[in-house]
Order: structure tokens, then C-alpha cells, then sequence
């Protein structure tokens, strides 16, 4: 088996990355935004030989509702 690093020591710094991350939080996403976001994922997600388009996926994606329980 190969030998594994373990990832108890402390993190290396990555001060681009901290300041991209913390500049990323501050950003507001928009319903539309959100809404295309899901879109894409359904999308990416669908199988290569299958007759789905993202135009597809947007009209199912008006048809459902998601709801908070």
C-alpha cells in the first residue's frame, strides 16, 4: 500500500488563496445567479448520451419548487 502524508501539522500558508477567499465572502449572489448555478450543476451532471440541454433543464427547473422543511 502506498505510504499516506498525514495532514496533522499545520497548514501552509497561502496568502492569495486567504485573501480570494475572504474577498469571495463578501460577494452577493443573486436568485437568478443561484438558479443558473443549478442549472449548470443538473446539467454537468447528466449523462454524456442523453438528449438533455440546458434548455431542458431551465423549463423542468421551473416546474419544481424547492421548499425549506
Amino acid at each position: 500500500m502506498a505510504a499516506r502524508k498525514s495532514f496533522l501539522g499545520p497548514p501552509p500558508n497561502h496568502p492569495e488563496l486567504d485573501r480570494l477567499l475572504e474577498q469571495a465572502q463578501k460577494v452577493n449572489v443573486t436568485d437568478e445567479q443561484l438558479k443558473e448555478q443549478r442549472v449548470s450543476f443538473a446539467f454537468g451532471n447528466a449523462p454524456e448520451s442523453s438528449r438533455i440541454t440546458k434548455e431542458s433543464v431551465r423549463a423542468a427547473s421551473r416546474g419544481i419548487r424547492i421548499t425549506g422543511r
